[in-house]
């Protein structure tokens, strides 16, 4: 880099060298001669000077970048955190390491997650794009919460109604910062565009449930730039399960189900992966997903084997906005 920039330097002060003069000393009267030397120093002088505040410029710019990535703290550093002490039990199911290495993820994307909810994804995502790059929650409208909550008192009503201010806070208790915050179905203009990565992690079946799953992909497209990525882990339903019991309301939605929602928005699906799965997961339970690890809810008649299974079998997407 340094060679780079003198090497733009010299140029610059041939450049100012390069003027027009006559064609042989003898020509031109001693005043010419003195006027035209007068004339190029004082070129010379002030190129110099601009290549000086220029090289200047670049120079700071780079120490600057150079020392937001030795700021930075890696993937490995932000998952072995304190702070995630208690979320390591969830590792082996969830594999944070290696689905936001599936969906390309990078400590200078601008990255908008889907459904925050407590942190667990936001105690990695935060701190892990506090230096380089930016990170935005997006949540549902209280429309979507009076329907998961038909009985939604009024202590919930004001956690939901205060998410938007209170993030910033969440965000910095998880160690980094939030840039922002939208909701499903209402993202702003001056958001379109802006992001690379958008996250939905185990958050699309209440927008399946309640006829939103369109809203979900819109606006992932509106916040996308072109070649952004959305990145989509989501409870999987057998392929041939009813579509009764694949309609979110249990949390488990098809693969196939997924994928076409996102196509014919125009998304790309570059690729998916098993790294989420759970071949021990049947994905028939009576209640849904909530049988399992880590709410075991339900009889404590099948606990024990409930708890053997682990977590959902769950399908990991990758698309792409064209």
């Amino acid at each position: 880099m340094r060679v780079f920039l003198t090497s733009v330097a010299s140029l610059a002060l041939l450049a100012a060298c390069n003027g027009e003069a006559p064609e042989t000393i003898d020509e031109a009267p001693d005043e010419a001669v003195d006027e035209a030397a007068d004339e190029g120093a004082g070129a010379i002088e002030s190129t110099a000077e601009d290549a000086e505040d220029m090289l200047s410029d670049l120079a700071g710019a780079v120490e600057d970048e150079v020392q937001a990535a030795m700021d930075a703290p890696s993937l490995e550093q932000v998952l072995a955190a304190p702070r995630r002490e208690a979320d390591r039990a969830r590792d082996q199911y969830r594999n944070p390491r290696e689905t936001l290495e599936f969906f390309g993820v990078q400590p200078g994307d601008t990255v908008v997650e889907a459904l925050p909810g407590s942190g667990w994804y936001g105690r990695i995502l935060a701190p892990w794009l506090a230096a380089e790059g930016e990170y935005y929650g997006l949540n549902y409208s209280m429309g979507i919460f009076e329907q998961i909550f038909p009985n939604m008192s009024e202590e919930q009503r004001v956690r939901f109604e205060g998410w938007e201010a209170g993030f910033p806070g969440m965000a910095a208790e998880w160690g980094g910062q939030a840039a922002g915050t939208y909701t499903l179905g209402s993202i702003p203009d001056s958001a379109a565009g802006t992001a690379d990565v958008v996250l939905y992690v185990r958050a699309l079946h209440n927008m399946a449930r309640f006829g939103e799953m369109d809203v979900a992909v819109n606006d992932a497209w509106t916040l996308l730039r072109p070649g952004g990525t959305v990145g989509v882990v989501q409870h999987r339903a057998p392929a041939d399960e009813t579509d009764e019991r694949a309609d979110g309301s249990r949390a488990y939605l098809r693969e196939a189900d997924v994928i076409a929602a996102f196509e014919a928005r125009g998304f790309i699906l570059e690729a998916s992966s098993e790294v989420n799965a759970n071949p021990d997961d049947p994905a028939d339970h009576e209640i849904g997903v909530w049988a399992l690890l880590p709410t075991l809810a339900g009889t404590d008649e099948d606990r024990e084997e409930r708890m053997s299974i682990g977590e959902s079998d769950r399908m990991t997407l990758r698309f792409r906005k064209p």
